[in-house]
C-alpha cells in the first residue's frame, strides 16, 4: 500500500480531480438549466429540451477528461464501479483500486462542495437540489432495474470497444455518448447515476440519502455482471485504460500506449 501510493499518487490525484471536474460542470448546468433565475431556463421552458442540452454538456464533458492528458494517464475511470471491475478482471492491482476509490469519493466530494461555494442558493435551490440523483416518480425499483441496465450496457460497450484494436481509441467518444444518451432518455426514472461516487459527492452536500442504497448497488452489480458476460464469450482485456493509444504511462500494464 505504502509502494502503491509513492509511486501511484500522481494517477490517484488524477482520479480525484477529473470526478471533482466533472461534478463542478455537473453543477454548472444543472443551475444553468434548471435553477428558476436562469435565463436559459426561462429561454428553453421544456424539461426534455433542457434534459438533452444537459446531456449533451455532460457527454462532451466526459469526453473532454476521457481525452485530456491526465484523464490518458490515470485510464479516467472516475467511477467506482468502473474501477471494481477492472480489479475483478485482474487489470488493477487490489492497493491501486483502493486508492481508486477512495479517490473517487473525495473528488466527488470536494466538486460539489466547490460549487456549492461558488454557486451559493442557486445550486441548494429545490429546482437544482445539488444535483443529486434520485429515484423517480415511479420509485425506487424501476429506479434500481434502470440503473443496473445503463451501467450493464456502458460496461460492456467499454470493455468491447476498449479491446477491439481498430475502434480502441473512440472508447470515450462511446462513453460520452451514452452518458448523453442516458441523461436524455433515462434520467426520468433514477437520475441517471452510473456511479456511487457521483451520488455520494450531492447526497452529502444536499444531506438528502433517499435510495442512496441502491446507487451504490446496482452499478457495481451490472458492471461485475457486464465482466462476466465478457469473460464468458472469451474476449480479451488488454487493460484498465479507456483511453490506451497515448504515450503515457501506465500503471495498470506496465508500459506506454501506441502513440495516437
Amino acid at each position: 500500500m505504502r509502494d502503491a501510493l509513492k509511486q501511484h499518487w500522481p494517477e490517484y490525484v488524477i482520479e480525484a480531480v477529473g470526478l471533482g471536474v466533472f461534478m463542478v460542470s455537473a453543477c454548472a448546468f444543472g443551475v444553468l438549466l434548471e435553477h428558476p433565475a436562469s435565463p436559459v431556463h426561462q429561454a428553453i421552458p421544456h424539461d426534455d429540451a433542457r434534459r438533452v442540452l444537459m446531456g449533451l454538456a455532460m457527454g462532451l464533458t466526459a469526453i473532454s477528461i476521457i481525452y485530456s492528458p491526465w484523464g490518458k494517464r490515470s485510464g479516467a475511470h472516475l467511477n467506482p464501479s468502473v474501477t471494481l471491475t477492472f480489479w475483478r478482471l485482474g487489470k488493477v492491482k487490489t492497493a491501486d483500486a483502493i486508492f481508486y476509490i477512495a479517490a473517487q469519493f473525495i473528488g466527488g466530494w470536494l466538486g460539489v462542495q466547490l460549487s456549492s461555494a461558488v454557486l451559493s442558493n442557486t445550486l441548494k435551490h429545490p429546482s437544482v437540489n445539488y444535483v443529486a440523483t434520485l429515484p423517480g416518480s415511479f420509485g425506487a425499483g424501476v429506479a434500481f432495474v434502470a440503473e443496473f441496465v445503463i451501467a450493464f450496457v456502458m460496461m460492456i460497450v467499454v470493455l468491447r470497444v476498449s479491446n477491439h484494436e481498430r475502434w480502441a481509441r473512440y472508447t470515450g467518444l462511446c462513453a460520452g455518448a451514452l452518458v448523453f444518451t442516458y441523461i436524455t432518455l433515462e434520467a426520468p426514472l433514477s437520475g441517471m447515476s452510473m456511479n456511487p461516487a457521483r451520488t455520494f459527492g450531492s447526497a452529502a452536500a444536499a444531506r438528502l440519502w433517499t435510495g442512496l442504497w441502491l446507487y451504490f448497488t446496482a452499478p457495481p452489480l451490472a458492471m461485475l455482471a457486464a465482466a462476466q458476460v465478457h469473460l464468458w464469450q472469451r474476449k480479451q482485456v488488454a487493460c484498465a485504460k479507456l483511453h490506451h493509444q497515448n504515450n503515457q504511462r501506465c500503471i495498470h500494464c506496465g508500459a506506454l500506449g501506441a502513440t495516437a
